[in-house]
């Protein structure tokens, strides 16, 4: 039964991935073909800039898709311990993709707007100000989205994709802003925005790589979370005190080392009874925990008062 219900788990969570990487996918084709017609059309180097940002997207969604599925195989005998990290490597690759494309488009805006010559500047149309209007709009909705199912999936791969079209909704507004600049009579606007949009980029990249970084580097769990397990483990009966608690990172799973006391003229039987207990108890009650290793200790006096 319990095989059963996880196959099933299983297939529901390969049908969300395949939805959320349809949607990313589809939506930002549309989007950023839309855009580059806008930008081109529209006369306006913002927009331009904010339609390569978009097509960046189709990328990360598509990493994202591969690291969540290849994270999901079964361990085996080289990797006993499960292929998680790779949503790590996935979420690593992701942040350097926004980085560079914020690089590139900050440079092409700073090339212009250090040039000067802002009077030989193109103004540019409506169409770039609507389509800047409809990508705030779109994105928004696309990285709520995304927010939604990655959460269900404690996914980071996805949360990071979903932060990706957030960057782009950001950066939208930033091209709003520098293309209406533009039309109202100051062309450099338009080239300042592409700069605007190149720190919001950026400033998306750190976080992701930054968050990436630290779960590849077995970081432990806050301070809240660790007291929260610590409480839930204290609750089972025979359990006179947490003697140690380590919490690690493995991807988007946590691994669990601990030391709990019990009485010291327990039988070996009813000892590991209790950290038998203890051990579901905390897998099924704390999701992310994919494996906790219990170590017994028989309990001080200052354990039993």
């Amino acid at each position: 039964m319990r095989y059963r219900k996880k196959l099933e788990n299983n297939r529901n969570e390969n049908m969300i991935i395949k939805q959320i990487s349809f949607v990313g996918i589809a939506g930002n084709i549309i989007l950023s073909a839309f855009k580059l017609f806008a930008g081109i059309v529209g006369k306006s180097g913002a927009m331009i800039s904010d339609a390569i940002h978009s097509l960046s997207d189709v990328f990360a969604t598509f990493i994202a898709f591969l690291g969540v599925i290849l994270s999901k195989k079964s361990a085996d005998t080289e990797h006993p311990y499960g292929h998680e990290r790779i949503e790590c490597v996935a979420s690593l690759i992701l942040g350097i993709i926004l980085l560079m494309t914020g690089c590139g488009i900050g440079m092409t805006g700073i090339k212009t707007v250090l040039a000067g010559n802002y009077e030989k500047l193109s103004v540019p149309h409506g169409i770039a100000l609507a389509a800047a209007l409809v990508s705030v709009a779109v994105k928004e909705g696309m990285y709520w989205y995304t927010r939604h199912y990655a959460k269900l999936l404690q996914s980071e791969a996805f949360m990071a994709d979903a932060w990706h079209h957030r960057s782009d909704a950001l950066s939208s507004v930033g091209s709003f802003i520098g293309i209406g600049g533009a039309m109202l009579g100051f062309p450099v606007m338009d080239s300042v925005a592409s700069i605007v949009i190149c720190l919001f980029i950026l400033k998306v990249a750190y976080d992701i790589l930054k968050n990436a970084l630290e779960n590849m580097l077995d970081t432990s769990c806050d301070k809240e979370y660790e007291k929260k397990l610590s409480d839930f483990i204290l609750c089972h009966e025979g359990v006179l005190n947490v003697d140690l608690l380590n919490t690690r990172k493995f991807g988007n799973k946590v691994y669990v080392d601990l030391e709990i006391a019990v009485d010291g003229n327990s039988s070996l039987k009813d000892a590991h009874a209790i950290a038998e207990k203890v051990h579901d108890g905390v897998e099924r009650e704390f999701f992310d925990v994919k494996h906790i290793m219990i170590h017994v200790n028989p309990a001080q006096e200052t354990d039993r008062e």
